[in-house]
């Protein structure tokens, strides 16, 4: 049974068939004389009551399966004095311990997988804060959410079996690129897979290919329109209509302007390494991303109190995954101040959105998509016996690239009037903060007592960029 559940625009209707929840995941999508529909409309448009009980369920097998299974969960939950006894309702979340980044190192590399290695299917990894990643692993079970998640996502912009997405982000530890593909592919779509970089040859394949989506990072969408005009090719004129946009901060302004310059809209995507990488994303209503219930619970706490605050009201997200086998994730502090809204979408879904990401609550950077710590930066100067105690990051927005800017100061006895050997110091840091971030990063070397110092704590970032 097909029926329209609501509108998309003027000329396209959002359609869906009501099936059973066990046959969901393996459903295709209906497409019905060009018209679009639901991936999974028996989850998506679950009534709150339905999803309350859903979700109760979802986290009582979790931490059961976690206390029972899980030396470091089961330490956690005593320590906190909580067993899957003391889980009752949703708000029991709350008498859950919080994980924070600083887990993740100190565990490192798989003192959190909670399944035999034999089960594990992937590796991915992410730049870490003391120069070692963090690394995530997958189940088959653990993929198949991850990509059922975004084709959802995906699904509800309006791309589907016509569509041609091509994958502008990093392919390979990063998880960005392979989410974005197997989510397309999912849905039916054709996937370009084309990585990072060779921007004349990413315009060639929007051309050639007909592409109707790129995944891409904000900044290098509007790069991709600089090159274009270089090129002598408008955008507007191309296939190109959505931008699968995310992984750096980006604005409402940024928005527009790329909408009116490059006529694409830009879709707003989330999603974090630890988590599985991009999860989810703004429907073609473009009121707040779509967190499903089924799987994650989300939080918005005060980030002074860790107490949870209200719908609308601004905070820290807290996300605990409630269907990852291989590395659980339980009341995760992502760092991100947003807002949550839980009044059912225009689009009629009826799960949590999030507003864009406002801020950070603590020192992290993004640029171009991956994530620098300061420590990180320090950690890396220090394995240079030459590098003195001072240093600092200048951060700025160069056209619609992020550049950073380290400033290095030497200590007494390494600083030089030798051209030659300064610049040969210059490329070797230069070279380590590169392999340690996984993002170019230009050094300056300067000399002893040059970078100012702070009474207080030492301020080691300046960031110049306007979003």
């Amino acid at each position: 049974m097909v029926f329209i559940v609501g509108a998309r625009s003027k000329k396209h209707y959002m359609l869906h068939a009501i099936i059973p929840h066990s046959a969901a995941r393996n459903f295709p999508l209906l497409t019905v004389a060009g018209l679009l529909a639901v991936w999974n409309p028996k989850v998506e448009f679950m009534p709150q009551q339905e999803l309350d009980e859903l979700q109760l369920k979802l986290l009582k097998t979790m931490v059961y399966r976690l206390y029972n299974f899980s030396s470091f969960y089961k330490e956690r939950m005593n320590a906190a004095n909580v067993t899957p006894d003391d889980i009752h309702t949703l708000a029991d979340v709350t008498k859950l311990p919080f994980m924070t980044k600083k887990d993740l190192r100190e565990y490192y590399p798989d003192r959190l997988f909670t399944v035999p290695r034999r089960e594990i299917v992937r590796y991915h990894a992410s730049s870490g804060t003391t120069g070692k990643p963090t690394i995530v692993a997958y189940t088959r079970s653990d993929i198949e959410m991850w990509s059922e998640s975004l084709a959802r996502a995906l699904s509800s912009i309006g791309l589907g079996p016509d569509d041609v997405v091509q994958v502008a982000n990093t392919y390979g530890l990063f998880t960005g690129g392979l989410g974005f593909h197997y989510a397309a592919e999912k849905i039916g779509a054709a996937v370009v897979p084309a990585s990072t970089g060779n921007t004349e040859r990413q315009i060639q394949m929007i051309q050639d290919l007909g592409v109707t989506a790129m995944a891409a990072t904000p900044s290098y969408m509007m790069y991709l329109g600089e090159v274009a005009e270089k090129m002598g090719v408008s955008i507007k004129d191309t296939t190109l209509k959505y931008g699968l946009l995310g992984a750096e901060p980006w604005s409402d302004k940024m928005r527009d302007r790329i909408q009116e310059w490059l006529g694409v809209t830009g879709i707003n995507c989330f999603g974090a390494s630890e988590l599985a990488g991009p999860l989810w994303s703004e429907c073609d209503h473009q009121c707040g991303i779509h967190i499903w219930r089924d799987i994650c619970l989300l939080e918005i706490i005060d980030p002074e109190t860790g107490e949870q605050v209200g719908p609308g009201e601004r905070g820290e997200m807290v996300l605990t995954m409630l269907q990852k086998e291989a590395f659980p994730i339980v009341r995760y502090r992502m760092g991100d101040i947003t807002t949550m809204e839980t009044e059912k979408c225009a689009c009629g879904r009826t799960h949590p959105r999030i507003s864009r990401i406002t801020g950070r609550v603590d020192d992290m950077l993004i640029i171009r998509g991956i994530n620098v710590f300061p420590s990180q930066v320090e950690y890396c100067l220090h394995t240079n016996p030459e590098v003195g105690n001072e240093f600092q990051i200048l951060v700025d927005r160069k056209g619609y690239m992020d550049e950073m800017m380290v400033k290095v100061e030497l200590k007494p006895e390494a600083f030089t009037d030798n051209i030659l050997e300064l610049n040969a110091l210059r490329e070797r840091i230069s070279s380590r903060l590169k392999s340690s971030l996984n993002v170019g990063a230009k050094v300056e070397l300067v000399a002893p007592g040059t970078l100012p110092r702070f009474e207080g704590k030492a301020k080691r970032v300046v960031d110049r960029r306007e979003i």
